[in-house]
């Protein structure tokens, strides 16, 4: 396993938003760095304007391109209405090239198979609100970075420490590679969060809302650690949950 690093790609670069309503939003928000909008050719109207208006009092370059190719630059061809827009994530970049760092980050949460935007907006809001070193969105399996996540972030998910790589089993080999410890939170977990000595680098694989830790990243982990959960409540949300990791790190100093 492993990634290309002889590029970023852009995805590793960009949160790309699309319909008029965000990519205006974008353009009307100071703090944010908008690369680049790219507008359908058949995008037309007062709506259209607004958004070349808002671009050019920005500085920002606006593109054309087919209605076919914006809608697969936006992944959801029912919403993106003939526009999308390449937002600068300034704290997102791959997994590699944080672990290349002289201080790599920690501690380290990883996302494994959670499909519902919602969760990971949250998740990335708790995490970079808890002021953890990165949060490992791989590009297969876990929920796309889309305008549906940043809206559960409330933002945050631009300037959120996300980390980039294939898939959750990349991460948690790269991860062990390069000294950390890689606990998977789950109520087969023996060993309790609040208990369990942790090093310096640590990271913490949530897995997806129905089945889990998926196997084969189970196969790769140091171990398992769990909440414990007195009441008669079979498990938590997976956002609740990673609130709890992230919070008990604070609590920790970490």
């Amino acid at each position: 396993m492993g990634d290309d690093n002889t590029a970023v790609s852009p995805k590793d670069r960009f949160l790309t938003v699309y319909g008029r309503k965000p990519v205006l939003e974008v353009l009307a928000d100071p703090t944010l760095d908008v690369d680049k909008v790219i507008l359908a050719d058949t995008a037309r109207g007062p709506a259209t304007t607004e958004i070349q208006q808002a671009a050019r009092a920005k500085g920002v370059a606006v593109q054309r391109a087919s209605a076919h190719r914006v809608k697969v630059l936006a992944g959801n061809g029912r919403q993106d209405q003939g526009v999308v827009a390449d937002v600068v994530a300034p704290h997102m970049r791959p997994l590699v090239t944080a672990l290349a760092d002289r201080r790599p980050p920690s501690p380290v949460l990883v996302l494994d198979g959670i499909t519902t935007p919602a969760n990971v907006g949250m998740i990335l809001r708790t995490a970079t609100a808890a002021g953890l070193g990165g949060v490992v969105v791989p590009r297969r399996g876990v929920a796309t970075l889309d305008p549906l996540v940043v809206k559960a972030s409330a933002g945050v998910a631009f300037r959120a420490p996300v980390l980039r790589c294939a898939t959750a089993a990349d991460a948690v080999e790269q991860l062990t590679e390069s000294g950390y410890a890689v606990y998977a939170l789950g109520s087969r977990g023996d060993r309790s969060l609040f208990d369990v000595e942790l090093p310096s680098r640590v990271a913490f694989v949530l897995g997806g809302e129905s089945t889990g830790v998926g196997e084969d990243v189970a196969d790769l982990v140091a171990g398992w650690v769990s909440i414990p959960m007195p009441g008669d409540v079979e498990s938590l949300n997976v956002s609740a949950a990673a609130a709890v990791v992230c919070f008990e790190l604070v609590r920790r100093g970490g």
